[in-house]
């Protein structure tokens, strides 16, 4: 007997199905990341617009009252 191993070779449809299901799969993880990373951004915007804006008091409670009511100030504005 042959102990040699019979590999059949895959089915050209099947290959190129799987192929567009894992791009399918892989875009739509890329775009989930993406779109938390830009979700994500905006409040961190925010608060660096605010640490800048309220960098001139010394004190850390002066600092984090004024970075608490900036939001509101600048809407104002």
């Amino acid at each position: 007997m042959s102990a040699q191993a019979n590999f059949a070779s895959p089915d050209p449809t099947q290959t190129v199905a799987t192929a567009a299901l894992a791009t399918i799969i892989a875009l739509g993880i890329l775009l989930t990341v993406v779109t938390l990373f830009q979700s994500r951004g905006a409040p961190l915007e925010r608060l660096a617009a605010a640490e800048r804006a309220c960098a001139h008091n010394t004190y850390l409670s002066e600092r984090q009252a004024c970075m608490n009511g900036w939001p509101q100030r600048s809407r104002c504005s």
